[in-house]
């Protein structure tokens, strides 16, 4: 079984209870291990402009607000070999601890990974943002 590190769990602060409680389920049941990156969770406005700013984000975080901003979405990463991996099938299998976990515990999570698809450089068609989550309300 893995766990999550300091380093991961500081990086949920601020983040809707359930998501958290999402995310210690989702470490105990995930074939692939998983942590959550510094911007992973609770972002400021400024930052979520910075990041659409450097298109790692569709939302501006003014006009088009983004999930984490109101601390309803959770960002992760696949930790494979001893490293952090992006790898689609790795961030899939995490995606799948996390929505087992969140039908575990009743609540309605959304995956990245289904957003509107775009292909990869493996030739499959993925959603825009594998490594995301977000309560559905």
């Amino acid at each position: 079984m893995y766990k999550l590190s300091e380093n991961s769990k500081k990086n949920r602060d601020g983040v809707d209870q359930r998501l958290i409680e999402i995310s210690d389920l989702a470490i105990k049941i995930t074939a692939v291990d998983f942590g959550h990156p510094a911007d992973g969770g609770v972002r400021t406005a400024e930052r979520q402009y910075e990041l659409y700013t450097e298109g790692k984000s569709e939302c501006d975080g003014v006009k088009n607000k983004s999930r984490h901003q109101s601390g309803l979405a959770l960002d992760f990463y696949a930790f494979v070999n001893g490293k952090a991996s992006w790898e689609p099938l790795h961030l899939a299998m995490v995606a799948s601890a996390f929505l087992q976990a969140a039908s575990i515990l009743g609540y309605k999570l959304s995956w990245g990974g289904l957003f509107e698809p775009y292909k990869t450089t493996d030739g499959m068609k993925h959603g825009w943002d594998m490594p995301h989550v977000e309560l559905v309300e």
